[in-house]
């Protein structure tokens, strides 16, 4: 509130004072104030006029005053009044105006804070103007990119669609339930439904039962262990083809993390399954073109190393002895690469095992010496065996093995060695815990290798390629042979060699040393009753000369029925029986003699000149052992102890496999002359080429059938094809592929397994042949006409 002025104060002071003595109290002493006033100054004045002061001049004031003194004091105060009122109403007027400016200032404040808060509004309302704006473009931007990435979206899933249509791999896609929920085009073509009529559809209306079984438990696995996994399946398409795919399924899931189902993937594999199986054929072949080989190759050499060995043992002159030595070494060193040659092949199909034997390192020693000590003489060369004590007396190893890998070195070495002499030596260190390592050197004064090639030799098919060794040649893989043994020995091998001074190969095996007895080399059985069952004159006299020279009595029957025959009308103490005879193998006769229950006590021992199969092999088809050609001696010796006198024990086994006769080439064997002539005759030549044209043209399709379902083995659908074959080469006069699709339908053929292969690639190359060969008769008939 504002203070009272300094000029006013008095007269408020004087109005205060007035209301606050009273007015009439104020009236009293202000008439007596004025009476006295005007008294004094009319005597002042009279006495300042000089004159005398008269009484009147009192009267008269004092009536003068009391007359305007009461309406002075009444003006006076009423004016009080007025102006105590005025004041008082200023006053509050005051107040009030200053409240009303206090008010205006608070008014004045809110307002200067809602303007900068209206303007700070204002600021934001601008800057939220111009981020709506901003937000506006954003949004019209991102509207706008969402739309392109729609269109793009669309375009690529379009793009993705269609590269999936054209992919040709099988995909496919399933709900939580297992029903289609989409596919691509394989999946159509495959099915023979479209995408849109497999929605909704599960496996098992689909595909086969069987496929859809297997199909659901694998859905299941994925489902339940929500990862991914690989199968291979045969697929059969709606027109009847067979594809054998490699099928992934993973399951997969929504940005939230929920599976939605599973997808499928199948890549076609069948090219790569005719593949793998072209190459387990060619496997097969290999394995069958060695076995056949091997069998063809030993029957002479059966007769060179039998025929030569009993030459040795009758009375000639030195320089014959000397001979027929060279001979029989020379017959045992091809026997030798044979066995290089079959050992090389089960290397490749890891086949190789070995048969562990009790041996005398010493006899051993001395018969390979006694061997080589031939070969060395042919060329003046001088073979050193040292045998170094002390040497365990027997010991378990697989004594071929060992033989061949010993033999490859020091035939090696003689090869090698122009002039000197070739070294073998033996030695031992002392046995711990049954186990001893025998080390073998070899060592010879020939051309010598050179340091770089060292690391070489044990290459497959690699020769030093040296001026001093064009004068022997080899095969290069006896070495690699004897690496592959020896590391199969779990033993090591090492070469040390000085070109122009000599070569030296050091063996070291780790073996056991032998608790069994060594097995009787004299033989323990005598006046045995014998039927041998051999198709070869040469190999039926060596081994009749060698029994009957072991005091054995041998009754021959050259073929498989003959040996029937025999067993039937005789009873017989042994059967040696030779697996490929001209009308039936050994196995089939064994068979028999079996079944018959004609060797009930007689053992059957296998004749054969073929090394690939195992021994169990020829025991699980009724043979009690196995000697392998050319017939040794001590293994005669060994088979009669162990079935006579002795417990079995292991031996290398060998084996055969026959070889399917090839088509004859006789035009009238091929073709069906009389049906062709009639169908000619009857419905005339062009109906007939019409026939063969279409024929022609099925039979690729009809082929490829039968060979994906010979992949699958689906033996049912590889017959019913070779029945569709067999009809439709019928129906043209292809005789020859007629009766070979008639060979394949046969599913209950016992060999039907074994032989199916050969068959389909026969009828696919009589197809072709045969064509060619109907094509030209056909031709000769319109020529003709």
């Amino acid at each position: 509130m504002h203070s009272d002025s300094p000029n006013d104060s008095w007269a408020i002071r004087f109005a205060q004072f007035v209301q606050r003595f009273g007015t009439l109290k104020l009236s009293i002493l202000f008439v007596v104030f004025s009476l006295v006033f005007t008294l004094g100054g009319s005597y002042v004045i009279r006495v300042s006029m000089g004159s005398a002061v008269q009484p009147d001049d009192f009267i008269s004031a004092v009536i003068l005053t009391m007359l305007s003194a009461p309406w002075v004091l009444y003006f006076f105060s009423e004016l009080i009044k007025q102006l105590e009122n005025s004041r008082t109403n200023l006053k509050e007027v005051v107040s009030q105006l200053e409240r009303l400016r206090e008010e205006d200032v608070f008014l004045n404040r809110e307002l200067q804070t809602n303007i900068r808060q209206l303007n700070h509004e204002i600021e934001q309302r601008k800057l939220a103007q111009e981020e709506r704006e901003a937000l506006f473009k954003d949004l019209e931007r991102e509207i706008q990119d969402k739309s392109e990435q729609e269109a793009q979206a669309r375009r690529l899933s379009t793009l993705l669609r269609s590269i999936i249509d054209a992919s040709p791999d099988l995909i496919y896609y399933r709900n939580e339930e297992g029903r289609f929920a989409g596919c691509n085009r394989i999946a159509e073509l495959m099915t023979g439904k479209t995408e849109q009529e497999l929605l909704g559809l599960t496996p098992t209306d689909v595909y086969e039962e069987d496929l859809a079984r297997q199909i659901v438990a694998s859905d299941h696995e994925v489902l339940e262990t929500n990862a991914s996994i690989t199968e291979e399946l045969w697929l059969r398409f709606a027109d009847g083809r067979r594809r054998y795919f490699e099928m992934k399924r993973v399951p997969f899931f929504d940005k939230e993390g929920n599976r939605l189902g599973l997808l499928s993937f199948g890549r076609d594999m069948t090219e790569r399954k005719q593949a793998e199986n072209a190459a387990a054929k060619a496997s097969t072949d290999k394995t069958r073109f060695i076995a056949t080989i091997s069998h063809e190759l030993r029957t002479p050499l059966n007769g060179i190393v039998g025929l030569s060995r009993m030459l040795r043992d009758t009375e000639l002159s030195e320089e014959q002895f000397s001979w027929v030595s060279t001979i029989y070494a020379s017959a045992i060193t091809l026997g030798n690469i044979f066995n290089d040659i079959i050992d090389l092949d089960k290397l490749d199909r890891d086949k190789v095992e070995l048969s562990l034997k009790t041996v005398s390192l010493r006899d051993f020693t001395e018969e390979l010496s006694s061997i080589i000590r031939l070969l060395a003489g042919d060329k003046q060369l001088e073979l050193k065996t040292t045998i170094k004590e002390p040497l365990p007396r027997l010991v378990e190893v697989d004594g071929t093995r060992l033989r061949q890998i010993l033999w490859n070195i020091l035939f090696n070495a003689v090869k090698f060695t122009q002039k000197g002499h070739v070294s073998l030596s033996i030695e031992s260190t002392k046995p711990e815990n049954d186990l001893a390592f025998v080390t073998f050197v070899i060592e010879d004064t020939g051309v010598g290798i050179p340091e770089e090639e060292i690391e070489k030799i044990f290459a497959m098919y690699y020769q030093v390629d040296h001026p001093d060794h064009q004068s022997a040649t080899g095969t290069g893989i006896g070495l690699a042979i004897c690496k592959q043994m020896v590391d199969l020995m779990k033993g090591n091998i090492k070469v040390t060699s000085v070109v122009g001074k000599g070569t030296r190969f050091e063996i070291e095996l780790p073996v056991e040393i032998s608790k069994k007895p060594m097995q009787v080399a004299q033989l323990q059985v005598s006046d045995l009753n014998i039927l041998l069952v051999e198709d070869i004159e040469l190999n039926v006299m060596v081994a009749k000369a060698l029994l009957e020279k072991m005091g054995q009595k041998v009754d021959v029957a050259m073929t498989g029925q003959e040996a029937i025959d025999k067993a039937r009308a005789n009873q017989y103490d042994l059967i040696l029986l030779d697996i490929q005879l001209p009308d039936m193998t050994g196995f089939d006769v064994a068979s028999t003699l079996h079944e018959e229950d004609l060797v009930m006590q007689t053992p059957i021992v296998a004749l054969t000149a073929n090394v690939i199969k195992k021994r169990e092999e020829y025991l699980q088809n009724g043979m009690d052992d196995i000697i392998a050609k050319p017939i040794k001696k001590s293994r005669v010796i060994e088979v009669f102890n162990e079935l006579f006198h002795a417990p079995p024990a292991p031996l290398e086994v060998e084996g055969q496999v026959e070889r399917p006769p090839e088509p004859s080439k006789i035009l009238s064997n091929i073709l069906d002359m009389d049906l062709l002539q009639m169908l000619v005759d009857t419905i005339g030549d062009d109906m007939v080429r019409a026939s063969v044209k279409v024929f022609q043209e099925k039979m690729p399709e009809y082929m490829e059938i039968l060979q994906l379902s010979l992949s699958a083995d689906e033996k049912s659908e590889v017959c019913s094809q070779a029945h569709k074959i067999k009809g439709a080469a019928g129906s043209v006069g292809l005789a020859r592929v007629q009766r070979i699709a008639n060979q394949i339908q046969q599913g209950d053929h016992p060999t039907w397994w074994q032989n199916v292969h050969d068959w389909v690639e026969e009828l696919q190359m009589a197809v072709q042949h045969d064509m060619k060969a109907l094509q030209e008769w056909l031709n000769q008939q319109r020529v003709d006409d």
